[in-house]
């Protein structure tokens, strides 16, 4: 009677402590928290750039603290396809710039930080899918192209949890805001 006792106790231990993490799913973790940063770091240069034009898309003087506009130039000039006059129509609206500038910085930060990664990824998920709009049919493609891929990547790091590794994901999953809205998370 003893022995089927500890049997169970032992079993019940077993199911409930969490098995160790294998070297494949270490490194797998931290894949996805690069990937993550790097996503962050090319939104919020976008941002950066943008804003005080460092000369890498944007010049010193197209800045959009200079009276620039970040959206001007790409939806006029770039937009292509069944949805030109859509984005000729928006480009350099006050609104769409300050839509556009405001999800480059949040989305940056938080990817940089590893916090509301399911916001950042619907957030980003959604811009990229318009900036892929913007010039239908891709130039190399039929229809894929890189817009659509990081947008996939987002989802991914999404629903691996890639906040909680070189990030402040486990943290922020803590605050009783995030624990009362879940999509927080």
């Amino acid at each position: 009677m003893e022995t089927m006792t500890a049997t169970i106790e032992r079993n019940t231990a077993a199911t409930i402590a969490p098995a160790a993490e294998t070297p494949r799913e270490r490194a797998t973790r931290y894949v996805f928290a690069g990937i993550r940063i790097a996503l962050g770091w090319t939104f919020l240069w976008a941002f950066l750039d943008k804003v005080f034009g460092l000369g890498f898309a944007t010049e010193a003087k197209n800045a959009w603290i200079e009276g620039g506009s970040p959206t001007k130039g790409f939806l006029t000039f770039g937009a292509a396809g069944p949805f030109k006059g859509l984005y000729n129509d928006i480009a350099g609206a006050a609104w769409a710039d300050w839509l556009f500038m405001i999800g480059l910085a949040g989305i940056g930060v938080a990817l940089l930080l590893g916090i509301g990664m399911r916001v950042a990824a619907v957030a980003g998920g959604l811009l990229y899918v318009l900036m892929w709009t913007v010039v239908l049919p891709p130039e190399n493609n039929p229809f894929m192209d890189d817009h659509l891929i990081s947008a996939a990547i987002l989802a991914a790091l999404a629903l691996v949890g890639a906040g909680d590794t070189l990030g402040l994901g486990r943290t922020w999953a803590k605050l009783p805001l995030v624990q009362r809205f879940p999509w927080l998370r």
